[in-house]
């Protein structure tokens, strides 16, 4: 449990820090980077096999953050394990910066892959998976999928590839927190049940409360455990969640704001984070 608590004081630094790079340029993807901020947490505090000193690590764990545009909390993430300077966190999306508006591998030191143009994770995760292992290596892939994201063909077509190859070293999330860039997802292009569907494409799926980090921790190690099939772990989040001025906001995929306006969200996501460190 120990290590949990630490998880989740994990996840409430990494909210913090996202929300001050936000905060310091005044707009960006707020909601869809707040609603993946647990599993990041999970992630890397101690599922992936990492070391931030050697980013380009052959043995490593790889990430796929195929919603690009969630980017900010991904770098929260790698500054708090120490593959830059938190500094460089309040550069985002300004001229010269190592952290653009989406995610760049040849940019961000931790990036994995570049991401943005929505679908194409997927595949290039399956790669990497598929790479490893003829490789010889037990490395593990996780991708980042958001549920607007799986309107595009083009995810579906890796999941019948990483189906049909047995990628059981590939882990996804599916980000389900129900809005996209033109609305709910439901409107824009209703999916059906999204267990189902993996599960008809051959998948080993779990549904998890996506904001509790116990949750998603035994979900994943669950799918670790999984041999012959790629898994699946659908994430049912709240879009903008721990954000004051984001969450329960329709629509909130992408927001303009003041510096007055974000600094109480700022200020409660402090409060969480003192309050995580204390229980």
């Amino acid at each position: 449990m120990e290590k949990n608590k630490e998880i989740r004081v994990f996840a409430e630094e990494i909210r913090v820090e996202a929300l001050k790079e936000f905060a310091h340029l005044g707009f960006g993807h707020v909601g869809g980077a707040m609603s993946i901020i647990e599993t990041l947490a999970v992630l890397y505090g101690g599922e992936m096999r990492i070391d931030p000193k050697n980013p380009q690590w052959a043995e490593r764990d790889k990430f796929v953050l195929s919603k690009g545009h969630a980017g900010p909390a991904l770098y929260a993430t790698l500054a708090l394990k120490g593959y830059f300077p938190k500094e460089e966190l309040l550069t985002l999306n300004q001229g010269g910066t190592i952290l653009p508006s989406h995610c760049d591998r040849l940019k961000t030191p931790g990036v994995d892959m570049t991401t943005g143009s929505l679908g194409q994770g997927a595949s290039t995760a399956c790669g990497l998976a598929l790479g490893d292992r003829m490789m010889g290596r037990d490395s593990r892939t996780y991708l980042m999928l958001g549920d607007g994201e799986c309107n595009e063909g083009q995810v579906w077509e890796a999941a019948m590839f990483a189906a049909h190859y047995k990628l059981d070293n590939l882990t996804a999330f599916v980000d389900l927190n129900k809005q996209q860039l033109d609305g709910s997802t439901d409107d824009v292009m209703y999916m059906g049940d999204m267990v189902d569907k993996f599960k008809a494409f051959g998948w080993h799926v779990q549904k998890v409360d996506g904001h509790n980090v116990d949750a998603v921790k035994e979900a994943v190690e669950a799918a670790k455990a999984e041999k012959g099939k790629p898994s699946v772990i659908i994430l049912d989040t709240v879009k903008g969640h721990g954000c004051l001025l984001a969450e329960g906001m329709f629509p909130c995929h992408h927001i303009a704001f003041t510096a007055e306006q974000i600094a109480p969200s700022i200020e409660h996501a402090e409060q969480v984070l003192a309050q995580a460190r204390q229980a």
